[in-house]
């Protein structure tokens, strides 16, 4: 299929790379469709909405720069999207790089969570108080490389 991409302009996707939010993304609920594509530099992705070529999220796995992350869940929030095992989910953030060349922030209270079978995805809101909307990502890889191995892994 040929879309047109904020980043690239006009590309060819295939339907593996389309991923469906039944609820949408806080603040996009009617724009329920997207597709993944690489993006230039890794180990960042796009998540380009098929419906609005003006709309697409930067997006990184957050274990890349928090290895202790976790996402404390009920079993029933990602129901709705076929998740029953971790094995099933990919979870990524979504970056925010400032303009006015303050740090590049991720979002570690409102994870994005795909399930990799279904390509289904959903947005949810974590109530743990160690994740916060706007997580410097350069000093928090350096800060967790500089301490690795140092804290084990926090329970929910």
């Amino acid at each position: 299929m040929k879309l047109n991409t904020k980043a690239y302009g006009p590309i060819d996707v295939s339907e593996r790379q389309r991923i469906h939010f039944p609820f949408g993304l806080f603040g996009f609920e009617t724009l329920k469709d997207y597709v993944m594509l690489d993006a230039e530099h890794q180990p960042f992705f796009w998540l380009q909405s098929t419906e609005s070529s003006g709309v697409a999220f930067i997006m990184i796995s957050p274990f890349l720069f928090r290895p202790d992350y976790e996402l404390c869940l009920g079993d029933e929030e990602l129901a709705d999207i076929g998740v029953s095992s971790p094995e099933t989910a990919l979870v990524f953030s979504i970056v925010t790089i400032p303009a006015d060349g303050s740090p590049m922030t991720a979002n570690l209270q409102g994870p994005v969570v795909i399930n990799r079978d279904t390509r289904l995805g959903k947005q949810v809101i974590l109530g743990d108080p160690r994740w916060k909307t706007r997580h410097d990502i350069v000093a928090e890889l350096s800060e967790n490389t500089a301490r690795s191995g140092a804290a084990g892994k926090a329970r929910c």
